[in-house]
């Protein structure tokens, strides 16, 4: 299932919906103003929290020497921490920890908007625009039908957000 997602949809305070191929509300993107850190919602039609997006707070204050990190929770708990991936000569390579110690990985050209999410070599979801020829839109293209699609939508749109600050 494709899921149609606006490229800026993590600023402050905005809300935005994301559709699926269909032209479906599949999750709305609650923008949080007001924080100290960036945080985002990502809520299912009738208004339910599926997973919330938090820029890790040292990163938040822009301290030197903290990696910058963004933290995914379900239902108040932690449910995953994404990190660039320190053992890469790929500048665009993300490790996504799960909260029970099973890994992602995110890997392509991340600003580009062109990469994928894999479970031990195994595709879960494609990121492309090429799907699309929307301005300023992607597609998060969930491959197996058992991958959580409100995660596989969080971790596009947190490694993109994270490359971007990096490139800043």
């Amino acid at each position: 299932m494709k899921y149609l997602v606006r490229d800026k949809m993590l600023a402050i305070g905005d809300d935005y919906w994301i559709e699926d191929e269909e032209g479906r509300h599949a999750f709305l993107a609650d923008g949080k103003a007001l924080r100290l850190r960036d945080t985002l919602e990502l809520r299912d039609p009738q208004g339910r929290v599926l997973i919330t997006l938090r820029e890790r707070l040292f990163g938040a204050l822009g301290l030197p020497g903290l990696p910058e990190a963004m933290t995914l929770e379900r239902d108040g708990k932690r449910l995953a921490v994404i990190r660039r991936k320190r053992l890469s000569l790929l500048r665009n390579h993300f490790r996504v920890t799960m909260s029970e110690g099973t890994e992602l990985d995110v890997s392509g050209r991340i600003l580009d908007r062109e990469f994928k999410v894999e479970y031990e070599g195994e595709l879960l979801a494609l990121i492309s625009r090429q799907w699309y020829r929307i301005r300023e839109t992607y597609a998060v293209d969930v491959v197996r039908e058992e991958a959580d699609a409100a995660l596989m939508v969080a971790v596009a749109v947190c490694v993109i957000r994270m490359a971007e600050r990096e490139r800043e």
